[in-house]
């Protein structure tokens, strides 16, 4: 396994002292945000895709502080109805362009959530199969706009020389589980793999390490390591379905914490065992969106958690 960072976290940062900031932290390659739910504060796409020399000139400087550029994120929401949509789905389109002019194999993003129909303007994601039109708006969503998106966008992805997509089991998309991500595959084939990121199935209630058995190490492309708390005084009478924005993390039924501060190090050992158990051998992204505490102070502790927890020497 790599040891690896996904570099919002520390987006206040200049590209430069970023780099210097995860190289002297210990990691071994980076996972770059291009857009889209990021505000891509260490890339900026277009000036990538107009000039060869930038291009050059970004890589050395990730290469002299000995990190690799492990893959490009364009999370979004690609199939929503609307201008965001068709905004998240350029910058969908210009990172696979990047990503073949880089060498990069791997992108990592969401599936997408369209509209309950054509005449749809919003996304509208199905959680529950009551009342029966909650039924026909799922197929229509899966047969009717997400199983041919995804079959034109692997043969885009192949255009680009790219090998893998790794969509994450978010919320507010079509793939947000093994189950969906499983029912997508079969459908476009095996370009399509998991982002495994623990802490979405964390607040959902589900168990990210039976995940990991019921995936695989031949269906899991990325992992990221991000943490959930469910906090007790409210998650009791309130339950999941929490629709506070996470800047309000202090009212909150469940936020997203640094390692460690939602599930100790033990936890962590067995879920990343388990992924090792499976034979998967790629990044483990750290990804910290605690909100309690200063970024770079989030991620130092994250960082002393992962290192204890990753099964291999760093």
């Amino acid at each position: 396994m790599r040891f690896c960072l996904n570099t919002d976290c520390l987006g206040y940062m200049p590209f430069e002292e970023m780099l210097d900031t995860v190289a002297a932290l210990g990691y071994e390659s980076i996972e770059i945000a291009c857009g889209n739910w990021s505000k891509a504060p260490h890339i900026d796409l277009d000036a990538m895709l107009a000039s060869e020399e930038t291009r050059k000139n970004y890589m050395d400087a990730i290469a002299k502080r000995g990190l690799v550029l492990e893959v490009l994120n364009c999370s979004g929401n690609q199939l929503a109805p609307n201008e965001e949509g068709k905004q998240h789905q350029e910058v969908v389109e210009k990172t696979f362009k990047l990503a073949g002019l880089l060498g990069i194999k791997k992108i990592v993003m969401m599936s997408g959530c369209p509209g309950g129909s054509a005449e749809d303007h919003t996304p509208n994601w199905i959680v529950t199969s009551w009342p029966p039109i909650t039924t026909r708006i799922l197929n229509w969503q899966w047969e009717e706009v997400l199983i041919p998106y995804w079959k034109k966008t692997v043969e885009l992805a192949k255009a680009n020389g790219i090998e893998k997509i790794a969509l994450e089991n978010h919320g507010c998309q079509m793939v947000y589980n093994p189950e969906t991500l499983i029912r997508l595959r079969d459908a476009v084939g095996p370009m399509v793999g998991m982002n495994l990121d623990p802490s979405h199935l964390m607040w959902m209630g589900g168990d990210p390490v039976t995940a990991v058995h019921k995936l695989g190490a031949d269906r899991i492309y990325h992992v990221h390591a991000k943490d959930v708390r469910m906090e007790r005084n409210y998650i009791g009478p309130d339950g999941v379905l929490d629709t506070k924005t996470i800047d309000q993390f202090a009212k909150r039924t469940w936020n997203y914490v640094a390692l460690g501060h939602g599930h100790d190090v033990s936890w962590w050992k067995e879920f990343l065992s388990c992924l090792s158990m499976e034979g998967y051998d790629g990044p483990i992204s750290q990804e910290m969106e605690d909100l309690t505490m200063p970024a770079l102070t989030g991620l130092k502790k994250s960082t002393a958690v992962l290192k204890e927890a990753m099964p291999c020497d760093l």
